[in-house]
Formats: structure tokens, C-alpha cells, sequence
């Protein structure tokens, strides 16, 4: 949300105009057309007017409901610090509102003895104005599709740590058991299931739980970086566990274990690389 209001900051007198425009070019009894004014400008939350007294009068419109609980209750903590303009209005600083959880600005406009209270969704108003690419039903689609996918990743994960800790209670308390084979079982599932499950964890928390409207360089290439972390620290495991057999079991195999270890080994020189040129030119841009 802090992009939003950063944004908004940026091209405050250009959204003030809109929002201004829209309010002055409306009927002025706002309450009697709210239902008209919340559909054709799709930024407004919600509608409800104060007397000069800062007693509310009308009720809360929204979209969805009228709530009239609150008439008669003082809002003067509301208007302490309220400041018109030469043509009656108010524009509050961006705030995260109480219902929505979205960036918000409030506008008041006086008009005689009344009162009218606008609450706008930021969002949509940098959306409409193309000062921010974003559509609320694509993104709850693809916040659906992510949370699918990473919540199968979280299951492949959970199966494979438990399948690890299986094979590993099973060289104590099972029969006829391989122990270097089985503990390099479990260690493998182990490590895979905490890299898959670190991946699964940061598509859920910037894709699903927090979405940003800029896009994050480093992000994405230090969470491959992680990942293929893991995954190479399984690789080696594994490497390991077929020279061992192989040294213990079948030395004419051992130029296999030896090309796997320059595999391995290439795997990690290409990682190095990596780090060295991608991610350390986007933590540099960072710093400019």
C-alpha cells in the first residue's frame, strides 16, 4: 500500500481534479442519488452526510447495504481539524480504511449546513486515470491460481518430509534395512521437502497474501537462487551416497560416480556464476 500512496503523492493534484470533478459534476443531493453516484464512480465506498453540529443525519450507504446504526452519533473528532477550500471542500491524507483495508482518501464537501462525506478507494482511481496497471478480477484469479499451486507444493513438501521421517524411524525399528541407502533417503526427502516448501512459502506471501504494484527485481532471482540451493545440496547428497555404493559394492561403475561429481560440481560453478553476475547487478541497481 505504500506504492499506492506513494503514487498518489506524486500525481496528487491530477487525482484531486478527478475526484473533485466527479463530486461537483454529480446531483448536489447526494444522499437521495448515493445508489446512482457508488455505481457510476466505481472509486467511491461510501456516502453519508454530518449537520453542522457534526451530528451524522443519513445513513452509511455502501454498495451492498444502507446502515443506519450510526445516525445521530458525533463525529466532531472527524472535523477538528477540518479545512475548506474556497469551494467548500476537504481532502483528507491517504489512509488504510477501516473496512476495506485498502489505500484511502476521504473528501468532504460543505454545502449550506450540510455536511457530505466521500470515502474513495485509491486503487481504482489510479486505475481509472492509467497511473496504475490493475484489475481486481485478474488479480483475484491468479491470487486463486497461486494459492492452488502453492498449497499442492505445501502437500509434495509435508509428503516428502514425512516420507523422510518415515524411512528414518524405520532404521531402528524396522527389519532388514539398508542403513547408508535408507538415512540418504531420508535425508534427501528432508532436504527437498524444506526447499520445495521455501518455495511454496514465498509464492504465498508475495502472490497471494501481499501483492505490490512494482515489480521486485531481486526477488524473484533470490528465491531461485534458494531453491536451486536446496536442490544442490540434495544433488550432492545423493552423489555421495553412489560413490559410497559404488566404492563398497562395484569399482567398475566408478566412472559413473566420477561424472556425476563433475555434474554436481558444474551445477554449483553455474550457481556461483550466477550469483556473482545477476543477482549482484540487481543489488547494485537497488542501491542507485
Amino acid at each position: 500500500m505504500k506504492v499506492v500512496i506513494n503514487l498518489y503523492k506524486k500525481h496528487k493534484k491530477t487525482v484531486d481534479n478527478y475526484i473533485l470533478t466527479a463530486i461537483k459534476n454529480a446531483p448536489r443531493d447526494y444522499i437521495e442519488h448515493a445508489d446512482e453516484l457508488l455505481k457510476k464512480y466505481a472509486f467511491l465506498q461510501l456516502v453519508y452526510s454530518v449537520d453542522e453540529s457534526f451530528q451524522q443525519i443519513s445513513p452509511v450507504i455502501c454498495r451492498q447495504s444502507k446502515e443506519r446504526f450510526n445516525v445521530g452519533s458525533d463525529k466532531r473528532h472527524y472535523f477538528t481539524k477540518l479545512e475548506l477550500d474556497e469551494d467548500g471542500f476537504y481532502i483528507s491524507n491517504p489512509y488504510i480504511h477501516y473496512r476495506t483495508g485498502k489505500a484511502s482518501i476521504t473528501v468532504v464537501r460543505k454545502i449550506g449546513e450540510i455536511y457530505y462525506v466521500f470515502d474513495c478507494n485509491l486503487i481504482t482511481v489510479l486505475e481509472e486515470l492509467r497511473l496504475i496497471e490493475y484489475n481486481s478480477t485478474h488479480h483475484k484469479f491468479k491470487q486463486v491460481v497461486y494459492l492452488l499451486g502453492s498449497g499442492l507444493l505445501v502437500a509434495i513438501a509435508l509428503a516428502l518430509l514425512f516420507y523422510g521421517g518415515y524411512k528414518f524411524v524405520m532404521i531402528f525399528f524396522g527389519g532388514d534395512v539398508d542403513f547408508f541407502h535408507d538415512i540418504f533417503k531420508a535425508i534427501i526427502s528432508a532436504t527437498l521437502g524444506i526447499a520445495i516448501f521455501d518455495l511454496a512459502k514465498q509464492i504465498l506471501e508475495h502472490e497471494v497474501i501481499f501483492h505490490t504494484f512494482t515489480r521486485d527485481e531481486t526477488r524473484e532471482y533470490k528465491v531461485l537462487g534458494r531453491f536451486l540451493v536446496s536442490i544442490i545440496i540434495a544433488l550432492l547428497i545423493e552423489t555421495l551416497m553412489v560413490v559410497f555404493k559404488i566404492a563398497l559394492e562395484d569399482h567398475k561403475e566408478m566412472q559413473a560416480a566420477f561424472f556425476l561429481l563433475i555434474g554436481t560440481t558444474a551445477m554449483i560453478v553455474g550457481l556461483a556464476y550466477f550469483y556473482k553476475t545477476i543477482i549482484g547487478i540487481c543489488e547494485v541497481k537497488e542501491e542507485q
